[in-house]
């Protein structure tokens, strides 16, 4: 991989990221380092459920591609942030 791709990566998983935390209602604890990692992981996984669907590469742009990379990224951040937010908490 080559520093392009890694900074389009980190680029691409913020804005995946970014709007996965949007859709998610509520406030969400979590830092942005963390919501760009979730963005990133999103990223894969919803280009992978896109292609086991056979509509990863459509021409123009890839829409279906790019919702399913922000409900992955929606339902992770939300698993995050409830894992995230509980771990300062102490019974």
């Amino acid at each position: 991989m080559t520093v392009t791709g890694i900074i389009t990566a980190i680029v691409i998983g913020a804005i995946i990221g970014i709007l996965g935390r949007l859709v998610v209602p509520g406030k969400q604890n979590i830092p942005i380092w963390l919501t760009i990692v979730v963005g990133i992981v999103a990223a894969f996984i919803g280009t992978f459920i896109a292609k086991l669907f056979g509509v990863a590469n459509t021409n123009g742009i890839d829409w279906i591609e790019l919702i399913c990379q922000v409900v992955v990224a929606a339902i992770l951040v939300y698993a995050v942030a409830g894992i995230y937010g509980r771990r300062g908490v102490r019974n």
